[in-house]
């Protein structure tokens, strides 16, 4: 992270909706246009998990303030989290979504309608102390078998090339969030603080980020929480969630 973060600096700013309040792994970047706020996070050293339902009650989560309950009762809170892919009416995952291991939504490798279908689409996932994001087809290729994945759509960058449908001058303006991970093994989740085109979103994971492979989460859902900043997104609700916990202290 010490390489990554030298040439970064000049960078990151300070996020202003809370002054002073912003914890030391959030940093607001400029770029192309563009304000983003980038979390980032070693998973050798953080517990990122992806959810989808309280399994006590079989319902969907559907927003962080029920994540951060159901998270309660396993004496566990978070210190961040955000939206994690797309969903179903009833906030089931569209596409691949695995928990603690175990299966429950197939991956899907047809193509279709809306971003999700976009192909190349891709899968973010966490097996042990590794995070990665590989496209669709090399996610099935290599058989993998994560401790957590959730599928979406499209890839942002797909081995350093940005996907090849983006524009650099669309007029497709946005907001946006999504996933990525450096060279250096460290998970970049971005949200766009302003509406952004795909092609500038993508060459921030690219070009500022280092992150040779990259995931568009969603579009105008795009959400985060993030206690120590007194930030609660909550205009919508949602289907997986991303977020990375602690244990309740004894």
């Amino acid at each position: 992270m010490k390489r990554l973060m030298t040439w970064l600096v000049p960078l990151l700013l300070p996020f202003s909706a809370d002054a002073g309040a912003h914890p030391d792994f959030c940093k607001a970047i400029d770029h192309a246009g563009g304000r983003y706020l980038v979390c980032s996070f070693d998973p050798t050293r953080s517990d990122i998990r992806i959810y989808d339902r309280d399994h006590v009650s079989g319902e969907g989560y559907g927003s962080f303030a029920s994540l951060s309950s159901g998270l309660w009762r396993q004496h566990m809170f978070s210190v961040f989290a955000m939206n994690g892919g797309m969903y179903h009416q009833d906030y089931s995952p569209v596409g691949l979504f695995i928990e603690n291991g175990i299966e429950r939504s197939p991956i899907v490798t047809n193509d279709g309608w809306g971003n999700f279908h976009l192909l190349p689409n891709g899968v973010f996932y966490l097996n042990g102390q590794t995070a990665g994001v590989l496209a669709t087809e090399a996610y099935v290729a290599a058989g993998m078998k994560p401790d957590f994945a959730t599928q979406s759509g499209p890839m942002l960058v797909i081995d350093d090339q940005l996907h090849p449908r983006f524009l650099p001058d669309s007029d497709s303006f946005k907001r946006r969030n999504g996933v990525g991970v450096s060279r250096d093994g460290f998970v970049h989740f971005v949200i766009s603080e302003s509406t952004v085109r795909f092609y500038d979103f993508a060459t921030l994971f690219r070009d500022v980020l280092d992150s040779p492979n990259a995931l568009y989460l969603d579009g105008t859902i795009s959400s985060v929480d993030i206690p120590a900043m007194k930030r609660r997104d909550s205009l919508f609700q949602m289907g997986p969630i991303i977020a990375v916990v602690e244990k309740v202290p004894d």
